[in-house]
């Protein structure tokens, strides 16, 4: 057996946020990736809800937000019929515990069959030896309105506990601090992370390294002894006397004099949000608040802070929103590189490339999530057509983006995925109502490099449950025939190409005014002298020589909508229907039109 490291192997959960249902199995350390909002975010912060300690500290740790649809009360109309009050259900299983976590969780260990990726149902001890079953510890996040108090309660649990019909058994602060789960989010977390704050990435330096400052009360005590403004030129003295001469008059002295400011109202939790690092700026001598730097500054300065606390914690599990924001490529790399070194499992979101690249095929898990919000995992299974080296070599141009995204659609070759975006974002441009770009349908455009390719290709993001469209010339039937099986919508023109369709079918007038401003090479010019009155003989050869080159494309780009190909609109028209299907509104049928 590999060796053991800890890590969070499974993650349910149920009702919470965009997600009614998710069981997902997680590797040692993985990079989650899928469409924007499918809910990527949602499965690291419901690990936040039974992982991460500071959460608790909060007076509620959920809202009427946190549950699926909004949908908290007894008697909420539910899909499964039920009348019983919804509960947020986040479910953990941690594994790979060190020598010292089995003593702390002792009386609630278990067993995870590592073969099966599930909870061993072995109860004899020798069957446990014999089978390939790790310690592994339970534990559960239950949330729920509570009506009587007319708020949301939300607490942790161990499952064992839960489980044998016991009274369940909190699952504590300090227990999760001895599991070492930090939750990262990248845009929300540099506002304090220097700062004093309870949880804050300073606080739990801090804390790792049993420092414990002592400076509050010396603190407090300079500052209720330190008078404001109390200098006579700045006047406000002069005023503080009058209205004390004016107390004297009315009040004996026992009830109050001397009014004066200071600052002594302060207690330590004001200090721990006020105090904060201050950074030189540029060459001179000028410190800022260190949140007053750039993004990608700060950014920078979290991940040190992050190794510091990994490399004085070795067995930690983190978790981090996008580490690519403002940070350029080659930073990107070596923090998830660095990260992962020091860390016993690294839990990513990312759209960036250069972080996807740093993993395997293996780390990366593909979700997705259906219209009743069941979330669903994929792995990456490349078809035989497509070897490992030329998906690595070929990630960050072919693949990546259509991994990514929630829509593909397969074009044959480079002519026809640059052409089709190219004629997509023209006509959306002339007219909104009939037509959308491609990326604002979520399209990602997948170039197969050639029509052997494509059903392969197709198949490929089928399987991780995307929304798969192919675009090509004329195919045989039984070629037309296997595309269609994996594929949702098959556009198949009757063209041996991509040219000989733009060629046919659009105007005499855009051809001649695209031939008038173009550079053309001088083999084509020496072969078509006539360019001027004739331009479509010189058209095709230009067409044919620059393909991948966006000739076409840039043809189609400044065609108006009557130049451009009948086919193509069709194409584009029924692309938007599909991705954006018309809802009937609720009063169609009672003030039709």
């Amino acid at each position: 057996m590999s060796e053991v490291i800890l890590k969070i192997s499974h993650l349910f959960i149920e009702n919470f946020r965009g997600i009614s249902a998710a069981s997902v199995l997680l590797p040692d350390h993985a990079v989650l990736i899928g469409d924007n909002n499918v809910g990527k975010s949602t499965l690291l912060e419901a690990l936040d809800l039974v992982m991460g300690p500071d959460r608790l500290s909060r007076q509620s740790p959920i809202d009427e937000h946190d549950f699926h649809l909004g949908q908290y009360l007894a008697g909420d109309a539910r899909p499964d019929g039920s009348e019983t009050a919804p509960r947020i259900i986040v479910e953990a299983t941690v594994t790979g515990l060190s020598e010292e976590q089995q003593i702390h969780f002792r009386d609630y260990i278990e067993w995870w069959d590592v073969l099966k990726h599930a909870m061993s149902d072995a109860s004899d001890p020798a069957e446990l030896d014999l089978s390939a079953t790790i310690p592994a510890l339970r534990v559960t996040f239950i949330g729920s309105y509570n009506p009587q108090e007319d708020d949301f309660e939300g607490k942790t649990y161990y499952t064992r506990t839960i489980d044998e019909n016991e009274k369940p058994e909190h699952f504590t602060k300090s227990d999760k601090q001895k599991c070492g789960f930090l939750y990262l989010r990248s845009l929300r977390t540099g506002a304090r992370a220097l700062s004093l704050e309870r949880g804050s990435l300073l606080d739990i330096i801090l804390r790792l390294k049993e420092i414990r400052p002592k400076m509050w009360e010396s603190t407090l005590s300079e500052l209720s002894n330190f008078d404001v403004a109390s200098a006579p030129e700045l006047g406000i003295s002069g005023v503080l006397s009058s209205i004390d001469r004016a107390l004297k008059k009315y009040v004996p002295r026992e009830w109050g004099i001397q009014p004066h400011l200071r600052v002594s109202a302060l207690t330590r939790r004001h200090l721990r949000e006020v105090i904060t690092a201050f950074i030189d700026t540029g060459t001179g001598s000028y410190s800022a608040p260190y949140f007053r730097q750039g993004t990608g500054t700060i950014n920078l300065l979290l991940l040190a802070m992050l190794s510091q606390i990994a490399e004085d914690k070795q067995n930690v599990i983190f978790a981090m929103e996008e580490p690519e924001t403002a940070i350029p490529p080659y930073a990107q790399k070596r923090i998830v590189h660095e990260l992962r070194k020091l860390s016993a499992q690294t839990l990513f979101t990312s759209h960036s490339p250069y972080v996807l690249e740093e993993f395997t095929i293996e780390e990366t898990v593909v979700l997705s999530r259906s219209s009743t919000g069941k979330m669903l995992q994929s792995t990456v299974t490349l078809p035989d057509s497509i070897k490992l080296k030329r998906y690595r070599q070929q990630f960050r141009t072919r693949f990546c983006e259509s991994l990514l995204a929630r829509r593909v659609l397969v074009a044959e070759g480079a002519t026809e995925a640059t052409a089709l975006s190219s004629a997509a974002r023209r006509l959306s441009e002339l007219n909104p109502q009939s037509y959308s770009s491609l990326e604002a349908l979520g399209i990602s455009v997948l170039d197969a490099g050639s029509e052997t390719q494509i059903v392969d290709l197709a198949r490929l993001y089928a399987k991780l449950d995307k929304e798969v469209f192919a675009f090509c010339d004329k195919q045989s039937d039984d070629s037309k025939t296997a595309i269609e099986a994996v594929v949702k919508t098959l556009f198949m023109h009757d063209e041996t190409g991509m040219e000989n369709l733009v060629l046919k079918n659009t105007s005499q007038s855009a051809l001649k005014r695209f031939a008038s401003g173009l550079d053309w090479p001088p083999h084509i010019k020496a072969n078509h002298p006539n360019l001027k009155d004739d331009p479509l003989a010189a058209l095709a050869e230009f067409f044919g020589s620059a393909k991948g080159n966006w000739g076409l494309a840039d043809y189609l780009a400044q065609c108006s909508e009557t130049e451009m190909p009948q086919w193509i609109r069709d194409v584009c028209i029924s692309l938007k229907r599909s991705c954006e299907p018309v809802i009937p509104s609720p009063h169609s049928e009672k003030f039709p039109k």
